[in-house]
Parts: structure tokens; C-alpha cells; sequence
């Protein structure tokens, strides 16, 4: 060795030296992950909170099963979650199987007979529903993923944000990374980073969704000392920014919806007062009992909803059209045999014919609470009527009214065809506009009255069928629409079916406008002072009838 060089010795020196940290490479990276195992696995002691009454130890020790992130914590905390993680007198927790009580850390039954179940409150169950969902969002099949990521949207915890970056960053799928990012906003509103706050804040503002409005409002809140919650001035303004946005979007809902408000109650006054505007535009009848045709023919359907599903139950999502011709005969046989037996010994005494049809509409409630008794029946809407479609976020349109709207318009259309394209419709406009001379001229005006009532009250059995649909059927279910009927059939102008159209939808739109602000009940009494005001400058409506009769 002495007779070696300087320069080989220490050449020597340094390749024994790396050979050795070679060696012990190994060794070295082995008590690393030891290390690190060690740091991260889970111990009877972070377990023991869990089966304790103390609730902040309990969500501390939750909050570490999620940022444990590993099988056993995934087994505990699904147990919580399913009411099968019980804990011992002495602490422990173990988690129920069929084989008996398992320790989750060593996986070995253990008897425990004294073992109690664990119970969450609410907002531990919450906790624990996010720690799960997030713990999802490191799963290699993209529907957990997206199913974990819906679930945090819906409730954001905070605590999961390691776990949503680390899938931030990890993440492939584009519309997925485009959740996971909002998903990162949401939990990052409060970090200690004002550039991170900010970028938040506008991720959060461009979702364009209602329910982030609560998450924005308390960026902006002042706290009662002055101060505002956020400090940074950037971050407050885009906050604001956002909320006047979401604000603009749930005023356009609500102005949305007050008009499909204001349209589905006009169809269902409509189809109430179409019939109304033909027989007291034609014979003068005020009839009190034409809300009764419509309870007919809610009645007439509900009769064939009971049959159809006796007789042939596979076939029940159809019988509304099985019921819209039985309810207009029901209501149209009705309808003729009162004008036969009474209503024509009456024409040209209005006052009596006004008092005799209420006593017939008493009569109509009696009998039917005679045969189905006095208690409301249930008319069950078919599948394809049932649930609604959602154009808004803040707004959605049931499928029963959609159909009713569109039932009415149609209804309107036969109505409309039947006057003016057919022998009937001829008669009935020419003894509308002058009764004396479409008699001098061979029309048989008393079988065109009789045609004409039948006709009206058939069209109040369609509307009954309507509102079967989408409200209760009883006894008194024509009375709570009578008086809005004649009010839209004085305002279009008596005898017109355009005008009743018009009437029908704009007393809708007017109620539904002045509801949010005076309440239902006052809105009925301003739209019936509105209407006694326009009919003081205009007596005979918007459409005012023309021929002899109106003239004279």
C-alpha cells in the first residue's frame, strides 16, 4: 500500500466508497418507505375518536382517513357510512362482518361481545359521504370519477383539497378536468393564497350556477366590526361580479316562469270560458252552472281512468285520449238536457235564468257528491304526463302543463273550425248577430240553441278533463273558476272566440304578474277592479260584435 501512489490510492478510496453506497442503495430506499409507511399508516389510537362522544375528534379523525388515502381507510369509513363500524369499552374499532367483528388494521375477528354501534350526526354523515367520494376521485374508471366529482359538487369539503388537486393534476378526460377545476375552486375560497382566492372566485362566477351564489355572498359580507371578509380588493370585486351575474340569470328564471305561469293558468281559464263565450254570446244565458260541465268532465275522467285500469291495466298511459271524447259527451248530454227541460222556457229573462242556473249548479254538487261522495278523488297523471323538462336552472316546465297549453290551443282550433267552416258555425254567427232575421231566413233557431249549449258545455267537459291533470276533482271544482270564466269572456267581448283567447290568457298573465307582489287573493281583487275600469270606457270588450243586433 505504502508503495502505491498518491493519485491510484485515492482513485481506490473512491470507487470502494461507491461500490458501497451501491450496496446499501437498497437498504436506504427500504428504510425510506419504511418511513414513509410509517407516517402514513393508520393506528389504533387514530381509530379510537371514532366510537368517542367528542365531535371534533371524531371529524379530526375522518378528516385523516381521507388524507390517509389507502384500503383501510376506505373499508372504516364505508363502515361509517353503513352503520356497520362498532367500537368496545375499551376503544377499539372494529368493523361488523358476517364471520364476526374484524379489526380493519390487522384484518383478524375479534370477540367483542360489548361492542356497540357507532352513530353520526349529520354533518359527520356529510363528512364522511365527501371523504368516501373523494377517495373516489383516484379510481382508474372514469364513472367513479364523475360520480365522486358530482357527489363534492354537491357538497364541497374542504378538507378534501389535497385529494382534489392530486386529481387535478392527475386527470385526463377534458370535461371531467373541467369539473375537477370548479370542484378546486369551490375548496379553494379560503386558502391562505389571495392569487389562489382570486382564481377561485372566477372559476367559481363562470359556472354560471345558482347555487354558488351562497358560496360568493360571503366573500362580499362585511363583518361587524366594518372590515370586509376577504381582504383582497381584487378577489371582491370578481366575487361581486359573479353574484350580479347569477343574480341577472335567476331574475330572467323567475321572469320565465311567471309567464309559463301566467300561459297555464290562461289555457286552463280558456278552456272554461270557450264554451261560456259561445252560449252567452249566442242565446244571452248567464249560466252559473257552466263551472259544473267542467266537473262533469273531470269526473266523466276519472271514470274512465278506473275502468281503463280494471279492464286493461298495460294499456293506462293512454286512456287520457280515451277520456277527452267521454268527458265532452258526458258534459254535452248534460248540457242539452237542462236547455230542453229549462233553459229554453227562459230566454229573454236573464235575472231568472241567472238564479235558475244556480239552483241547477246546486243540484249538479248534490248529485255528485251523492254518487261519488264528498271527499275529492285521485286523477293519476300517465307516465309520459309526468315529470317536467328543465330549460332553466332555476326553472322547470311540468310535462301536464305543457300538454294542457297545447290541449287548449287545439281545442281552440276545433272550436274555431266548427264556427266558421261548417253548417252549424253558420247558423250559430248568423243567430248570434241577428236572432229575427237568420228566422226569417228558415234557421231553426231554437234546435241551433239547443246545439249551440250542448256544443259550449261539451267544451267546459274538455276543459274539466284538463284540469283533472293537474289539480284535485271534487264537488266543488267548477265553482273556483266560473266567475274568472265570465270575467274573460266580458273582457275579449261577448260572442267573440278571439277575444276570449286574448281574455283567457291575459287575465292569466295579469294574475300571475301581481301574485309574487299582493298574494293570490289580492291579485283577484285588482285584476277585477282593472277589468270593471276597462269595461267603463269599453262596454262591449276588446272585440266588440258586429251586425244589426249589435248595432241597435
Amino acid at each position: 500500500m505504502t508503495g502505491l501512489p498518491s493519485h491510484t490510492f485515492a482513485r481506490m478510496i473512491r470507487r470502494a466508497i461507491c461500490a458501497v453506497m451501491i450496496a446499501c442503495a437498497p437498504l436506504a430506499a427500504f428504510a425510506a418507505l419504511s418511513a414513509l409507511s410509517a407516517l402514513s399508516a393508520l393506528s389504533a389510537d387514530d381509530l379510537a375518536p371514532l366510537g368517542a362522544d367528542d365531535f371534533d375528534a371524531k371529524s379530526a379523525a375522518i378528516d385523516k382517513l381521507a388524507a390517509n388515502a389507502d384500503a383501510t381507510s376506505v373499508v372504516v369509513l364505508s363502515a361509517l357510512a353503513d352503520g356497520s363500524l362498532v367500537a368496545t369499552d375499551k376503544g377499539q374499532v372494529l368493523v361488523q362482518s358476517d364471520d364476526g367483528n374484524k379489526d380493519p388494521l390487522t384484518g383478524k375477528i375479534v370477540d367483542a361481545p360489548d361492542a356497540q354501534a357507532i352513530t353520526l350526526n349529520n354533518l359527520l354523515r356529510a363528512k364522511v359521504a365527501g371523504a368516501l367520494s373523494a377517495l373516489q376521485l383516484a379510481s382508474t374508471d372514469v364513472t367513479k370519477r364523475r360520480e365522486a366529482v358530482a357527489a363534492l359538487l354537491k357538497n364541497p369539503d374542504p378538507s378534501a383539497k389535497p385529494l382534489i388537486d392530486k386529481a387535478r393534476a392527475a386527470e385526463t378526460d377534458a370535461d371531467l378536468k373541467k369539473r375537477l377545476d370548479t370542484l378546486w375552486a369551490m375548496t379553494a375560497l379560503h386558502d391562505p393564497d389571495a392569487g389562489k382566492r382570486l382564481e377561485a372566485v372566477q372559476l367559481v362566477a363562470a359556472r354560471h350556477d345558482l347555487d354558488m351564489n351562497e358560496l360568493l355572498r360571503p366573500i362580499v359580507a362585511k363583518k361587524a366590526d366594518g372590515s370586509y371578509n376577504e381582504s383582497d380588493e381584487r378577489v371582491r370585486k370578481a366575487a361581486q361580479a359573479g353574484i350580479e351575474d347569477l343574480d341577472s340569470i335567476q331574475r330572467r328564471g323567475q321572469i320565465a316562469g311567471t309567464l309559463f305561469a301566467g300561459l297555464s293558468l290562461g289555457s286552463v281559464l280558456l278552456l272554461a270560458a270557450l264554451g261560456l263565450a259561445i252560449t252567452y254570446g249566442l242565446i244571452g244565458v248567464i249560466n252559473m252552472a257552466h263551472g259544473e260541465f267542467l266537473m262533469i268532465g273531470a269526473y266523466a275522467t276519472y271514470v274512465v281512468q278506473n275502468l281503463v285500469q280494471h279492464y286493461a291495466p298495460a294499456a293506462f298511459n293512454w286512456y287520457p285520449l280515451l277520456a277527452v271524447p267521454v268527458s265532452f259527451v258526458a258534459a254535452a248530454a248534460v248540457g242539452i238536457v237542462i236547455e230542453r227541460l229549462v233553459i229554453k222556457h227562459l230566454y229573454g229573462r236573464p235575472l231568472e235564468t241567472l238564479l235558475t242556473t244556480f239552483g241547477i249548479s246546486l243540484i249538479l254538487i248534490q248529485a255528485t257528491r251523492m254518487i261519488f261522495g264528498a271527499q275529492n278523488v285521485q286523477v293519476t297523471n300517465p307516465s309520459w304526463m309526468s315529470g317536467g323538462v328543465n330549460v332553466m336552472q332555476n326553472l322547470i316546465l311540468p310535462y301536464n302543463r305543457l300538454t294542457i297549453l297545447g290541449f287548449s290551443l287545439v281545442v281552440v282550433l276545433i272550436a274555431w273550425g266548427v264556427l266558421t267552416k261548417t253548417r252549424l258555425g253558420l247558423f250559430v254567427r248568423a243567430v248570434t248577430q241577428n236572432r229575427r232575421m237568420a228566422a226569417c231566413v228558415g234557421v231553426k233557431t231554437a234546435r241551433v240553441d239547443s246545439y249551440a249549449f250542448a256544443f259550449g258545455a261539451g267544451i267546459a267537459g274538455l276543459g274539466g278533463c284538463a284540469l283533472s291533470q293537474i289539480g284535485n276533482v271534487g264537488p266543488d271544482l267548477g265553482q273556483s273558476y266560473i266567475i274568472d270564466s265570465f270575467m274573460a269572456v266580458v273582457l275579449g267581448g261577448v260572442g267573440q272566440l278571439a277575444g276570449t283567447v286574448i281574455g283567457g290568457f291575459g287575465l292569466g298573465l295579469i294574475s300571475k304578474t301581481i301574485e309574487p307582489f299582493w298574494g293570490a287573493v289580492l291579485a283577484k281583487i285588482a285584476v277585477l277592479v282593472l277589468i270593471v275600469l276597462f269595461i267603463q270606457k269599453r262596454p262591449q270588450g276588446m272585440f266588440a260584435l258586429k251586425g244589426r243586433s249589435a248595432e241597435a
